[in-house]
């Protein structure tokens, strides 16, 4: 299983690590989510990942990814 990481702005409460857990579990491959609100990552899980398709889901949610980390 593949992980990877993300640095995302714009994230601030519950809620918005519910919509972007929402979104990027809907891309395909993408196992598990967890975001981190103090640490402003989120974490995803499974096999194959398409980083493009992860990011875009992440920006479709309405925030910003500002690196892989």
């Amino acid at each position: 299983m593949d992980e990877q990481r993300y640095r995302v702005t714009g994230m601030t409460c519950g809620h918005c690590a519910g919509h972007i857990t929402e979104e990027v579990k809907q891309v395909t491959g993408v196992s598990d989510v967890v975001v981190d609100l103090d640490a402003h990552a989120v974490t995803v899980s499974g096999a194959p990942l398409d980083d493009r398709l992860i990011r875009a889901a992440i920006v479709g949610a309405g925030y910003e990814v500002a690196a892989a980390i």
